[in-house]
């Protein structure tokens, strides 16, 4: 380990034994670390969301917990939706919050290439899960004809990836 970063080879057997190297509230976290790491993009968010977090100084990996990556997520996730709101002239504040970094990276590439996104190559999954949210809050939705076709499909029983994949609906 060079200053506090692994050099990749202890990467391989990850943070099994090792503890969160937060400090939160004065206090040093004793929570077993997970593999999320403390990445510059988190230590932003933690800054911006003035959360009472900094990593341990003599902490020797920069892994942390699944409590305080929880804590950084919802942070996450708070300032989104005030900001998308400041940042997009919306109104409407009862848009629901989508998590695009739920998904696996396979489905994230699927929605790029549909969606034909353009996006950098070599993008990492936070990355490009980033670049897609933007495309994805530009997509209107007529909500009056989605749920009339919801509504429809649910009462004829009828469905456009069941039929797809095979499955018949009218055998039960």
């Amino acid at each position: 380990m060079m200053n506090g970063f692994s050099t990749g080879e202890e990467d391989s057997r990850g943070p099994t034994d090792q503890i969160c190297c937060l400090i939160d509230n004065s206090e040093r976290c004793n929570k077993l670390a997970g593999n999320a790491s403390y990445s510059k993009r988190i230590q932003k968010t933690v800054t911006q969301r003035r959360l009472n977090l900094s990593i341990d100084s003599s902490a020797k990996h920069i892994y942390i917990c699944d409590f305080h990556k929880m804590i950084i997520q919802c942070a996450r996730t708070k300032r989104r939706r005030k900001d998308s709101e400041d940042d997009s002239n919306e109104t409407d504040t009862d848009v629901p919050e989508v998590d695009l970094f739920q998904l696996g990276v396979n489905t994230l590439r699927r929605y790029k290439r549909h969606y034909k996104v353009s996006a950098r190559p070599g993008l990492n999954k936070a990355q490009l899960a980033d670049t897609l949210m933007k495309h994805f809050k530009t997509i209107q939705v007529k909500e009056k004809e989605v749920v009339t076709f919801f509504i429809y499909t649910v009462k004829t029983n009828s469905n456009k990836l069941d039929q797809k994949n095979g499955v018949n609906n009218d055998a039960t």
